[in-house]
């Protein structure tokens, strides 16, 4: 049986290709570099990371990008004996505009150097390439209408203005006309259109209703690319909304028939549980599920029925999946594939590896845009513990280095070593709990003395409480009070609507003096409880 999620952790907007008996599947990064997630798959049931191909500044450069920006809905294709990759890198996420410029990159490999990229328009989010069966290329991506009097099918949400397409070549860029082809239903924000082709018909899938609990994956079909596009006869093939069951905030996916004969369908989804109080909240941000799909009378639907897709679901193979253990690891070479940090494509000025350390050079404060020594793993089971060993010569309450729990610049919380006025070297306890816009910090009890020495911090998060650790060679102890773990999730905050990504545990060091000061990190153990 399949697993969902197959993704698990902050994996959103599942891009799903097939290139022979391979199955390759990119999802989104946001502020998160380098941009885009692709893992790989020979049986559907067992997908391991296998590129971040957006790594460097001509690709990708998000400095200066606020929360939740970055790198939105990638498409993943292969055509010419090539992988292409469609990603969008949006600048502005508040207010009616949406700064988006949208690029394609393409490789040989999956693995390799991605080709410097084709800037292609920025009318719009969520660009997709299809390949059709005579050789032409065509690009498509939602059109954004900033005075909000756009033409799509929910009045409501009319800044989602459609399903834009135009042919593209890689010589000519895009040209001929370009159409919307596509409003969408009354579920509104219409977004993330793919493309493919079955017995004559041209099919449109995209997401609808927002990347909440009215998330849908909806279908559409033509005979002629142009369109005119007639929906699903249910409107959408996935959707949770109005269910209670364990998988919820369906949508945004893409079709693949396998080379086994089977037909599959990628979605995003959340896996909620209640905080304190009884509240639903999604701890690792939107993930990556797949569901078995069947056809019947041209129209793709779920092979159990309905809508709301399962946790387990049947594979095209017996294969068992790889059971879940501790991943520890000790610094004494490059950064371990599971490690991103935030926006720079300079990462040499935050980081650099050791043989027995990764030191962190600190830099900006905890809630920069522009240049942050926060190098963190994504949070993948509701209960976990993570530690590390950290040793900093602070000398200023500026200098900070230590463990953190992260979703972004106003949702998180922290213990740091540091220096303290008439303590000398201290911890402390430090949370932004979700306070948009302003970022006011909680200092959770007074600092607390430590030795010289390097330190170890740990954190221990089991749904919605988590609580800070530190020792230096005896028992653990806690410090601080026990901390609200549901605010480092899409709903904390601002909610899910503005909070694109998902939990992250890392290691953290900022010098606010501008000096550099260094902090130095010989292991990073997390293990799920």
């Amino acid at each position: 049986m399949i697993q969902n999620p197959i993704l698990p952790g902050f994996n959103a907007d599942p891009s799903f290709c097939r290139v022979g008996e391979d199955y390759y599947i990119a999802t989104s990064t946001f502020e998160w570099y380098p941009g885009v997630q692709i893992h790989h798959s020979r049986d559907l049931v067992n997908w391991t990371l296998v590129s971040r191909p957006l790594s460097r500044k001509a690709l990708l450069d998000m400095r200066g990008n606020a929360d939740s920006c970055g790198i939105w809905a990638p498409c993943l294709s292969f055509a010419d004996g090539k992988f292409w990759l469609v990603y969008t890198d949006v600048k502005r996420l508040d207010g009616a505009f949406k700064d988006a410029p949208n690029y394609i990159t393409c490789c040989d490999t999956i693995d390799g150097d991605w080709s410097d990229p084709w800037f292609v328009n920025s009318s719009g989010f969520d660009p997709t390439l299809f390949h059709d069966d005579d050789g032409r290329k065509w690009f498509a991506n939602v059109q954004w209408n900033h005075r909000g009097q756009g033409t799509g099918a929910n009045p409501t949400h009319d800044s989602f203005d459609g399903i834009l397409l135009q042919e593209w070549s890689p010589d000519r860029g895009l040209f001929g006309p370009v159409k919307s082809i596509y409003a969408g239903t009354t579920r509104g924000l219409t977004e993330a259109p793919h493309l493919f082709k079955r017995n004559g018909y041209y099919y449109l899938t995209t997401a609808e209703g927002g990347t909440g609990y009215q998330h849908a994956v909806t279908l559409s079909r033509s005979r002629n690319i142009w369109g005119p596009y007639d929906d699903h006869p249910n409107l959408h093939v996935i959707c949770a909304d109005g269910s209670d069951g364990p998988i919820q905030r369906t949508g945004h996916g893409q079709y693949v028939e396998t080379h086994w004969g089977d037909h599959y369908h990628t979605f995003l989804m959340g896996r909620p549980i209640p905080d304190a109080q009884g509240k639903p909240f999604c701890a690792m941000g939107r993930e990556t599920g797949i569901e078995r799909v069947v056809w019947r009378d041209d129209w793709l639907y779920l092979e159990r029925g309905g809508m709301v897709p399962a946790v387990r679901v049947a594979a095209p193979v017996n294969v068992a999946q790889k059971p879940t253990t501790p991943v520890l690891r000790v610094f004494d070479g490059a950064l371990p594939t599971e490690f991103q940090w935030l926006r720079t494509p300079e990462p040499d000025r935050i980081f650099r590896t050791e043989p027995d350390a990764l030191v962190l050079i600190g830099r900006e404060s905890i809630g920069s845009w522009f240049e942050q020594a926060l190098v963190a793993r994504r949070q993948e089971h509701h209960s976990y513990e993570a530690s590390t060993l950290v040793d900093m010569s602070a000398t200023t309450y500026q200098h900070a280095a230590g463990l953190t729990t992260y979703y972004n610049r106003h949702k998180f919380h922290a213990v740091l070593l540091t220096h303290e006025p008439a303590i000398g070297r201290a911890l402390t306890v430090m949370s932004c709990a979700g306070d948009w816009p302003d970022g006011n910090l909680t200092f959770h009890a007074d600092p607390l003395a430590i030795d010289i020495g390097a330190v170890e911090l740990r954190v221990t998060v089991d749904a919605a409480v988590q609580q800070f650790w530190y020792r230096q060679g005896a028992d653990w102890i806690a410090i601080g009070p026990a901390l609200d773990a549901s605010v480092i999730s899409d709903e904390g905050g601002r909610g899910e609507h503005a909070s694109f990504t998902g939990a992250f545990v890392g290691m953290i060091a900022y010098d606010l003096t501008g000096q550099g000061t260094e902090a130095r990190f010989s292991r990073f153990d997390y293990i799920p409880r």
